[in-house]
């Protein structure tokens, strides 16, 4: 503590005056000094090679928050503040985003839906409601097409498909399946979508109400009646698609597979959940237990 008071003031008083009144030798005070600016070089050294190891560890996909996040949960105390510092030190960034183009086709004759969501995105139970939306993937041979299915109140992904094409069996039906394998379905769960012909069919209304489900559809043009779906679509935009090479449909397929079951639904910290990843935060609340 004496040491320290003598370093916060060095600018105010003379060292040798200092150590006299204290009562401590100088040439201790230097040593302490040196020692201790090596103690904090060390530090600073170890804290960029951990905060490296995780940036390359999830393929450049984590910002300072999730990399503080993560190494709090393995046992080191850092804030995100000096995170953020070491990685513009370093010249890491996580992946950006750019804008992609709108898929959904409402110029059909089918019934729309009102927006019974409302933009309640926050849920704290199981399926209460689910969101879907479909977007492209560009590929070598020309484009896939996923679309997903997720539960609000942990954000997973329970349902997806990838296909060759924009059809309603290739994509809402297949998606809804998986969706019901992985998780039962409760009263009055709302199913909400945009207006696209994939939702709005008469297959896929019928599919729906013979579960009883509540539809509900976003607003004309208005992609923020349906922000979790776009979000996650930007996520796998800007961390696995945008930035590399066109790759065909099969090593596209086998990238996605990884991407939304090894990686979002099991690895990736999530800001909503206090970013923990989706398998603690059910363990936490005791739902939807994972098996190893």
């Amino acid at each position: 503590m004496i040491y320290s008071f003598i370093k916060n003031n060095e600018g105010i008083f003379p060292i040798d005056k200092m150590c006299k009144v204290l009562e401590v030798g100088r040439r201790s005070y230097y040593w302490w000094k040196r020692s201790s600016a090596s103690n904090k070089a060390l530090r600073k050294q170890k804290f960029k090679k951990l905060i490296t190891s995780v940036y390359f560890e999830f393929k450049q996909r984590y910002g300072s928050p999730r990399i503080t996040a993560e190494l709090h949960s393995r046992g080191y105390k850092i804030s995100r503040v000096t995170v953020a510092k070491y990685m513009k030190e370093m010249g890491l960034r996580s992946k950006l985003s750019k804008k992609f183009k709108v898929t959904t086709d409402s110029k059909h004759n089918y019934l729309i839906m009102d927006n019974i969501l409302n933009r309640q995105f926050e849920q704290t139970e199981p399926s209460k409601a689910w969101v879907s939306d479909i977007t492209y993937i560009p590929v070598k041979e020309g484009f896939l097409y996923l679309t997903t299915i997720m539960d609000l109140y942990d954000r997973k992904l329970i349902g997806w498909s990838l296909s060759n094409s924009m059809a309603t069996q290739n994509t809402t039906l297949p998606a809804w399946r998986m969706a019901l394998k992985n998780r039962d379905i409760s009263k009055g769960l709302i199913f909400h979508s945009d207006q696209g012909v994939q939702y709005a069919n008469n297959v896929f209304a019928n599919t729906l109400a013979s579960h009883n489900v509540i539809r509900s559809m976003s607003r004309t043009g208005n992609c923020w009646d349906n922000a979790v779906a776009e979000s996650f679509f930007k996520s796998i935009k800007t961390e696995l698609v945008y930035g590399n090479f066109l790759i065909t449909r099969e090593q596209m397929k086998t990238q996605v597979f990884e991407y939304i079951e090894i990686w979002y639904n099991k690895r990736r910290r999530h800001s909503y959940l206090d970013y923990m990843t989706i398998e603690e935060f059910n363990n936490r609340n005791n739902n939807y237990k994972y098996v190893a």
